[in-house]
């Protein structure tokens, strides 16, 4: 059996390994321990650890979850658009496009597809963050829990994604659509 490099663990991906050693610099830096982030992410200190390592995959969600907490757009830990894995979630799978910066926010823009028969309740982003989803195919109900919104094809939502928000097909069609997320620079 061949000798595993010290650097990589055996049996992992070297994309997730490079979004582990992401998040742990990132947590490191703001002077947040393994715990402490964990709980305020709400997952599970081994499920950090893990993702942090590199042998874990993550979710979308907890990814959301965890960046929320460390106060940085989910591009902070992804590879450069189009050479990064899909992210995927319950119901959500997506493919970072490209990311744009200008004085006041950062914008991530994703491809997306949301899977009918299932929902995907996403954690709150950090303050003030927008959402903007133009649907492309099927039907989307989309927003936040208490009040979302629905588009069908050539239709356009937004919302404050500051609240968790639910993604969700209406009907057998999986929508296609492209999420633009704006985070506000404070």
């Amino acid at each position: 059996m061949p000798p595993t490099s010290p650097a990589q663990p055996p049996h992992t991906d070297p994309e997730l390994v490079a979004v582990g050693r992401r998040l742990r610099v990132l947590r490191e830096e703001r002077g947040i321990s393994l715990s402490t982030l964990a709980r305020l992410a709400g997952v599970g200190k081994a499920t950090l650890s893990g993702l942090e390592h590199g042998t874990r995959n993550p979710t979308l969600e907890t990814l959301y979850a965890i960046t929320a907490q460390l106060g940085v757009p989910l591009t902070a830990v992804l590879s450069g658009p189009g050479t990064g894995p899909t992210i995927r979630g319950a119901a959500v799978s997506g493919i970072l496009l490209e990311v744009f910066e200008d004085a006041d926010a950062t914008y991530e823009l994703y491809r997306m597809l949301v899977s009918p028969g299932r929902e995907q309740l996403s954690p709150a982003h950090q303050r003030g963050v927008t959402e903007h989803v133009t649907v492309f195919a099927g039907v989307l109900r989309a927003g936040p829990v208490d009040a979302p919104l629905i588009a069908a094809a050539g239709g356009h939502l937004r919302w404050t994604s500051d609240v968790p928000h639910v993604y969700a097909a209406v009907g057998d069609e999986e929508v296609a659509a492209s999420l633009l997320l704006r985070y506000p620079r404070h």
